[in-house]
């Protein structure tokens, strides 16, 4: 018999070793693969990084990817730490889009800094109100979260998907289910060539680090989410910090919605996310919920699927294969993950236990 045990002590040195044999191993099963696609894995690879850093533009575009990204994984953070599973990042970006787009559509000539300052309310409003409906429920009932805030992610799709076929659609796109351009006034400026997004993303990486380690609030979504029998001890409010926690979550995850419709698609569309909401998930813990390297591992999964668009054209790479190639590398890091705080052991005297029982049974 097989049991998996959470490890005591982890060093430092043994879970970088951990992670590097991880990486080593993604970066084989990956070349094997390239190799049964009939190309060579060295020009692949530095395609790969070509695709995201061979120009200007292809940086630029490596960046924008980078930036939803870094904001949903700080949402999904903070919901994380409090160990309440917030699988709806997806959601509460699309909702979050959804009121900032509908601000946008609603006064498309009011000021520009008044307009986008709107917009942004709106956009951590929609994302919080979509998050605080499973919090609420998981606080009074005790419902899973994980399975009520992953259903309320395609109520969000359908709502977007009505809108953009139905009461929305534009009535001069001939026909094409498309919800109008945002005006001028209602799409975020440039600074750098790129737009403000990723100001705003710096912004709160700081932000979310120093609310969860420098503020009573964060120290007690950390405690509870170590022991909320602890927090209940200790006088904590434990409802009223879920509600709290949740309410940034989302806010965060709709604010990237708002970027993304204002200064990305300059529209809202059921296409806006792109499935952010999910990466971010896997972003975060490979950060190990840590707003610092968020930032980083944002970057580097931006690299992996900028690279991995560019290589479907340059190689004539369909997009399956693309997507499988990144899978697998994924898959490797994120077993590692798995490996730095878990370890298998084997049950011999379990086994013996059952060998014999069969054998009385013969």
């Amino acid at each position: 018999m097989v049991r998996i045990i959470k490890k005591a002590n982890i060093s430092r040195t043994r879970a970088a070793t951990t992670k590097f044999i991880g990486i080593l191993l993604a970066l084989l099963t990956a070349t094997l693969f390239i190799l049964f696609l009939g190309h060579n894995p060295i020009k692949v690879y530095i395609s790969m990084l070509d695709g995201s850093f061979g120009s200007l533009y292809r940086f630029k575009e490596t960046i924008i990817n980078t930036i939803p990204l870094v904001i949903t994984a700080l949402g999904i953070l903070i919901a994380f730490k409090m160990k309440f599973w917030n699988i709806g990042g997806e959601g509460q970006i699309y909702m979050g889009a959804f009121l900032s787009s509908f601000v946008a559509l609603k006064f498309p000539e009011m000021s520009k800094p008044i307009l986008l300052l709107l917009m942004i309310i709106a956009g951590i409003i929609g994302g919080g109100i979509w998050a605080l409906i499973p919090a609420i429920f998981k606080a009074k009932y005790g419902t899973n979260e994980t399975l009520f805030t992953l259903m309320m992610n395609y109520i969000a799709i359908k709502w977007i998907t009505y809108l953009q076929f139905g009461p929305w659609k534009d009535p001069n796109a001939l026909g094409f289910p498309k919800i109008p351009n945002f005006s001028d006034n209602a799409t975020l400026p440039k600074l750098f060539g790129i737009h403000m997004g990723w100001l705003i993303a710096i912004i709160l990486v700081f932000f979310t680090y120093l609310f969860m380690h420098h503020t009573k609030k964060g120290y007690e979504i950390s405690v509870i989410g170590e022991s909320e029998k602890t927090g209940k001890y200790a006088g904590m409010n434990v409802k009223k910090v879920i509600v709290t926690a949740m309410l940034i979550s989302g806010g965060f995850c709709g604010l990237a919605g708002m970027i993304q419709a204002s200064a990305v698609n300059n529209t809202l569309s059921v296409e806006l996310s792109a499935g952010t909401g999910y990466t971010a998930i896997i972003v975060a813990w490979l950060s190990s919920l840590s707003a610092p390297l968020i930032l980083l591992v944002s970057f580097l999964f931006a690299i992996l699927v900028q690279g991995g668009a560019y290589i479907q054209t340059a190689f004539q790479i369909p997009q399956s294969a693309a997507q499988i190639l990144q899978g697998m590398i994924l898959m490797f890091v994120l077993g590692s993950e798995f490996f730095v705080n878990y370890r298998l052991v084997i049950d011999k005297k379990i086994s013996l236990n059952n060998k014999g029982l069969e054998k009385r049974c013969e």
